[in-house]
């Protein structure tokens, strides 16, 4: 495994310092893991929706651009439409 050396925040390492202290994780290296697994999950996922929405942009299935297709998303995720 590769051993890096990272320096964080005062906010950001009392934070990961409070996963620690509540049994959520066992050390800093392990939630840091964890965070850029999820952060590679979620990009797959956004290039999983961006090549769907470009797909669907140049079969003539909407006008609306990628752009427009992906604020409206947005927005719906967030529950303001």
């Amino acid at each position: 495994m590769a051993r890096q050396s990272i320096s964080f925040t005062q906010p950001n390492d009392d934070w990961l310092k409070s996963q620690i202290d509540n049994k959520e994780y066992s050390s800093k290296s392990e939630l840091v893991n964890d965070l850029i697994r999820q952060a590679r999950n979620q990009q797959r996922q956004i290039d999983w929706i961006r090549t769907k929405l470009e797909k669907a942009e140049k079969s003539g299935f909407t006008s609306d651009s990628k752009e427009n297709i992906l604020a409206q998303s947005k927005s719906l995720i967030d529950g303001q439409i």
